[in-house]
């Protein structure tokens, strides 16, 4: 089962009910999924390593390195428990939270987060199920806040809450969090999806117990994290821009420019960026998406996400395939359009002043010149795959790596093709296994010439210091026609 997609921008897909089992899974990846998210906030640690398990089969089976995000649920902040089970707020009443246990009523509800009390201060706002519900804080207690109700409605028990203006001194990972990254990492999964990321002390927290046995993906929902953001982004591995709790916390008018914020900046950096949230909600009931979900994902390829996401529409929805199918659908046109690739172009960044930066750039432009077929980047940590990825090249992106581990975190990088290779000690053995996967893989056929980028010396983690052009023929060993390498 030779798989070669025809698209740059990558899907991710969670798995749920809908799609946790061997079959679905088959048909998911065919359909065009990349990376399947395991998320932590439903599920057994059992369902999860049976989805790992089935992920790792259907790998084996395909020989196509496919990635594992692990979505790890972050602090929860919620209401208590209310007497009945709910209440209707009415604008401009008073209304209590405090730390008493007893289930609510109309006037006051438990709100056990002390953190939230501490840091509130008069003004402050806290949204309530989703942002359905406004309150603004009048007065600040030792054990209690009075506010006012801006938005009133119906509120049930437990029902969650949203503090945008404050940052919360409240760890990122809580205890469950630990144990889920545990477990997650015991299996080898390629990504944590770190949440309610705040403060780049949230992220150096987690890189801390990973130990680089993932890549940190931190997922940005919340509007203190957009103060701190080139400053988490250079922390990260990956970045998501997760619409949800940001959507809540920010004006609905924000989100948009936020996200071009986000995914201009990881272009900068070269991190991958996963654009995720609601891309293709309707399709949760309905085989087909609205205009303005289509027109939602293609915003998000023209922007120049590295991937985008399916959530609930995959995890839980009727039409799992249909999803992946039309979202695959909806890049690919995208991709073919010429107004695509010069927004690509015009916003592509200036080259890094390293040598390793000046090699991808040349790459890219070697490339488009003699028109390539393919630039094979040999890497071993991803960061040779990563820097030409930056570049947005316009032919496929070849990632070599001998570690299974890297090919697997490539699945979600812009563009690249990650193939697990041996290692080879020399550029002709380079130029011989670059060629021969080129044409092995459908990439490229016989004639054809390739833009092959390594570092030097072979088999170790360096900069990216040399490149070399080849033509792609039946032996093993074809001949180069251009070097420009150190020892050239």
């Amino acid at each position: 089962m030779k798989i070669l997609r025809r698209r740059r921008t990558k899907i991710v897909a969670t798995l749920g009910p809908a799609s946790s089992n061997a079959e679905m899974l088959q048909q998911l990846f065919q359909a065009g999924a990349d990376v399947f998210r395991l998320n932590f906030s439903h599920g057994s640690h059992e369902d999860h390593g049976r989805n790992i398990d089935l992920i790792r089969d259907l790998e084996a089976r395909t020989k196509h390195p496919i990635g594992i995000l692990a979505d790890v649920q972050g602090p929860k902040l919620r209401v208590g428990r209310f007497m009945g089970g709910a209440v209707v707020l009415n604008n401009g009443q008073t209304f209590r939270l405090d730390l008493n246990p007893t289930p609510g009523d109309s006037r006051r509800a438990n709100l056990p987060h002390p953190e939230i009390i501490a840091a509130a201060q008069i003004g402050s706002h806290l949204l309530l199920d989703d942002g359905k519900l406004k309150l603004k804080v009048v007065h600040v207690r030792e054990d209690h806040l009075e506010t006012v109700v801006i938005n009133g409605g119906r509120l049930s028990d437990r029902k969650g809450v949203n503090v945008p203006d404050v940052v919360l001194p409240i760890p990122a990972l809580t205890k469950k969090d630990r144990e889920d990254m545990a477990f997650a990492l015991e299996r080898g999964v390629e990504y944590i999806g770190l949440s309610f990321v705040q403060r780049p002390e949230d992220v150096l927290e987690a890189k801390e117990i990973i130990k680089g046995r993932a890549w940190v993906l931190s997922k940005l929902e919340k509007p203190q994290a957009l103060d701190n953001l080139e400053e988490i982004m250079a922390l990260s591995d990956a970045v998501m821009v997760a619409r949800g709790d940001l959507g809540v916390e920010l004006p609905p008018e924000e989100v948009p420019l936020a996200q071009k914020r986000i995914i201009q900046s990881a272009r900068m950096m070269g991190k991958p960026v996963v654009v995720a949230t609601q891309m293709l909600e309707s399709m949760i009931s309905a085989p087909t998406p609205t205009r303005a979900e289509a027109s939602d994902v293609a915003t998000a390829v023209f922007d120049g996400s590295d991937a985008v996401m399916l959530s609930a529409e995959t995890a839980a929805g009727q039409f799992p395939i249909e999803a992946v199918t039309i979202m695959d659908r909806i890049i690919a046109r995208v991709e073919t359009d010429e107004g695509w690739r010069a927004n690509t172009d015009r916003r592509r960044p200036e080259p890094e002043k390293t040598t390793s930066g000046a090699m991808a750039a040349a790459a890219r432009q070697v490339a488009q010149t003699i028109d390539a077929s393919a630039i094979a980047a040999l890497t071993n940590s991803a960061s040779t795959a990563l820097r030409v990825a930056r570049e947005r090249p316009n032919v496929p992106i070849l990632g070599l790596t001998p570690n299974i581990e890297t090919a697997r975190r490539l699945a979600i990088t812009w563009g690249v093709h990650a193939i697990e290779a041996p290692v080879t000690h020399s550029m002709s053995e380079t130029v011989a296994v670059a060629t021969q996967l080129a044409r092995s893989e459908g990439i490229s056929e016989v004639g054809e010439n390739i833009v092959i980028v390594a570092g030097m010396p072979f088999g170790k983690s360096g900069s990216t210091n040399a490149l070399r052009v080849a033509k792609v023929t039946r032996t093993h060993a074809p001949e180069p026609e251009f070097v420009a390498d150190p020892k050239s």
